[in-house]
């Protein structure tokens, strides 16, 4: 008797729970240009959910009142956003490399990696949930010694959870990546080598953009050096590494 009246509790409290969840839309859209996203990465921190929206910046996604939804895409700050009793979810993401690219900065790698460590704390169980660390312990909890297999890491390296978990993860660290060379490849730094500046600027920056491996490994004369190599390329044809222009719909 027990047993039942434990199983209908069981199905009554997942009934409850499934009713309360519904069916929301969603758009994500540039802060600055108010353009549509696209290949947004979307996780649910209640459910450990995550997915991309399609190419017209929309989504659909199943939510409960409070659920917590974070969007993540490359070149762009995390955003998280709280669901109460909305019928469509927004979000406005925030270009990193927009800011960034004003500022002088002296320490190129502390400030970044301040925001990285400050992220994983605040997201710290998705950090856990992602996390394949100690896949292989030594030494047994018996007190014989020798190599087990951490069920815990096991699990976050099979489950459906640990996988979306470890997608936002590249988002993010992506993200961390590009914020060193954006600190380092500056806009006031660049500026000083090649006297461009407005339009002429943003173009050559964007076409001879920096690998992040370089940036950490280079000297200020090496730096310098790619610096005004890539300048006279430049020169020479404007255009040559200039992509063409994204519709819309793909941004």
């Amino acid at each position: 008797m027990k047993k039942i009246s434990l199983l209908f509790f069981f199905i009554i409290s997942f009934c409850t729970l499934f009713a309360q969840e519904r069916e929301v839309q969603g758009l994500v859209f540039d802060l600055d240009t108010k353009q549509r996203l696209s290949r947004v990465y979307l996780y649910n921190l209640r459910t450990h959910k995550g997915f991309y929206n399609n190419t017209k910046g929309e989504f659909s996604t199943r939510v409960s009142k409070g659920d917590t939804l974070i969007a993540a895409l490359p070149g762009y700050r995390v955003d998280t956003l709280t669901v109460q009793n909305q019928n469509t979810l927004l979000f406005y993401l925030k270009r990193t490399s927009i800011q960034l690219r004003e500022v002088v900065v002296t320490d190129t790698v502390g400030s970044p990696a301040a925001r990285l460590e400050r992220v994983k704390r605040e997201y710290k169980d998705i950090y856990r949930k992602g996390s394949t660390e100690d896949i292989l312990q030594i030494g047994g909890g018996n007190g014989t010694g020798g190599a087990g297999l951490g069920i815990d890491a096991l699990w976050s390296l099979l489950s459906r959870e640990g996988k979306n978990a470890r997608n936002l993860q590249k988002i993010i660290e992506q993200d961390y990546r590009e914020m060193i060379i954006s600190y380092r490849y500056s806009k006031s730094f660049v500026a000083q080598i090649t006297g461009l500046s407005g339009d002429k600027l943003t173009d050559f920056m964007s076409q001879y953009r920096p690998s992040y491996y370089f940036v950490l490994d280079a000297n200020d004369y090496a730096f310098i050096d790619f610096v005004q190599k890539a300048y006279e390329q430049y020169k020479r044809n404007p255009a040559a590494n200039r992509l063409p222009p994204l519709k819309p719909s793909d941004r």
